[in-house]
């Protein structure tokens, strides 16, 4: 046990996922660079996610709920093309969502978030310099409900990779389905006719199987995504771990207007 993965002891299973270790952090960058995703079960001990999960649930009634119909890109429609085209065509994400500010100063989230050891296994896996939390007082932790029905329609992310972790399964629904590198962002490649295919349900998707404490490292720019709609009466609680690769970045006001409902 090193002394940058102490701080890690009675929240991640150091013994099955030793973080510092040069060569776990290659064999995990060599899977995420192959498929895309990277997923670590029982990456929290069972402690941890207990206590995690009754934080959640105890703050569960400050959570702000939205339902939000918007196209696959997050972005304005494009005037110049139908609102039957993949570009312009829409889905429902519905969900409820508390901020940074309103995660327990002491919870094992943000000791996760900020352990430096966490941090180097990040930046190793992800092949980055550094990793630093948003300037805005919100959008580094985040805490994600959905209740019966609500789901996170079809989506690409605007970030190149995204952090998470399983804290309550629900009892049905609310799988994470992807399919792989529909389109190439960078390129220009939208290949709208595969974007379409997904759309109409013609194209076959990958299935993530995230039980509690289940860490998952995921690359969304150019994979289509989405969580299919919880049923049951157990909440689907998630935690994202946010991170910039540049420091002082906050999240657009629009954007915190619309998730958290509030800026600070």
């Amino acid at each position: 046990m090193t002394d940058t993965t102490e701080a890690l002891l009675g929240i991640v299973d150091c013994d099955r996922y030793p973080l510092a270790d040069p060569s776990f952090r290659a064999q995990c960058k060599s899977e995420l660079d192959r498929d895309g995703v990277l997923t670590l079960e029982h990456f929290l001990v069972d402690k941890a996610i207990d206590t995690i999960r009754d934080e959640g649930l105890e703050y569960q009634h400050l959570a702000y709920f939205t339902s939000d119909s918007h196209n696959i890109y997050l972005k304005p429609d494009d005037s110049e093309l139908p609102p039957t085209h993949p570009r312009n065509r829409k889905v429902t994400s519905s969900k409820g969502c508390i901020t940074d500010d309103q995660i327990p100063r002491g919870s094992a989230l943000r000791a996760l978030y900020h352990a430096s050891a966490f941090r180097g296994f990040l930046c190793s896996v992800l092949d980055i310099t550094q990793v630093y939390e948003y300037a805005d007082p919100l959008s580094s932790i985040n805490l994600h409900y959905a209740d019966e029905g609500q789901e996170l329609g079809w989506h690409f992310d605007n970030s190149s990779f995204a952090i998470t972790l399983m804290i309550q399964r629900p009892k049905r629904g609310g799988t994470f389905e992807y399919v792989k590198d529909v389109r190439n962002a960078d390129s220009g490649e939208m290949n709208y006719e595969l974007t379409e295919q997904v759309l109409n349900g013609q194209t076959p998707t990958q299935t993530l199987a995230m039980n509690a404490g289940a860490l998952v490292l995921f690359r969304g720019r150019n994979s289509m995504h989405r969580v299919t709609p919880v049923a049951g009466d157990h909440t689907r609680i998630l935690a994202v771990l946010a991170y910039n690769t540049k420091p002082g970045v906050s999240l657009s006001e629009s954007a915190r207007r619309t998730f958290y409902g509030r800026l600070g």
